[in-house]
């Protein structure tokens, strides 16, 4: 199957062209984005942005792609392996709530989730360009955690979506359908502290809480 990236040329103003993008797409959103205003943004014309993204969708997708994978990267320098679960667990937790609930954070999942049917790369390139970065990560860490004795743990993919979904307990669906509309530092740390203390009382072992 052709990957969305085979329809992007890239050039000389490629990156300027992206962050023009990524200006808008944060002040206007998805459908608010016109072309003439990112490329004005971009200081290009929109010949030039049409030769690099031949549709608004592949130029969102480049934008997201790009935002996850400088997240995941990191989140991933920041995870120091020789430090005890809890630690690292919150760690982890910590840059994942930070992004998701960021403004574009927000954007990128709503536009992925409404673009679905019409565009399903979207989504799939999202997922392989930051979850799925992460979650590797934090499978490699269970690994070595339970090589320590720290963890005891069967299947360390489940036990890690296991993680992410504690993660977004109480808050995500609120904010997802609206009923909330913004996450504190405190609801944040609520939800990390539950996440790492279910998490450990499941996977943990003596001596490791």
């Amino acid at each position: 199957m052709a990957t969305a990236q085979a329809q992007i040329r890239k050039g000389r103003k490629f990156d300027q062209v992206v962050e023009g993008a990524r200006e808008v797409f944060l002040r206007d959103g998805f459908e608010g984005a016109s072309v003439d205003d990112i490329a004005r943004a971009a200081g290009v014309s929109k010949a030039t942005l049409y030769s690099y993204f031949p549709d608004k969708r592949l130029l969102f997708m480049e934008v997201a792609t790009r935002q996850c994978q400088e997240q995941a990267q990191t989140s991933i320098e920041k995870i120091d392996h020789s430090r005890p679960p809890p630690e690292v667990l919150t760690c982890i937790a910590q840059q994942f709530l930070g992004f998701i609930y960021s403004e574009i954070g927000q954007r990128i999942f709503r536009i992925c989730v409404a673009e679905a049917d019409r565009f399903p790369l979207l989504g799939q390139e999202f997922y392989h360009s930051g979850p799925m970065i992460m979650r590797a990560a934090l499978v490699d860490y269970l690994r070595q955690a339970v090589g320590r004795g720290e963890l005891v743990i069967d299947d360390y993919n489940l036990a890690a979506d296991q993680f992410a979904e504690l993660c977004k307990a109480d808050l995500w669906p609120k904010v997802v359908f609206g009923i909330i509309h913004s996450v504190s530092e405190d609801d944040k740390a609520r939800v990390i502290d539950g996440a790492v203390t279910t998490f450990m009382a499941r996977y943990g072992v003596a001596g490791s809480h």
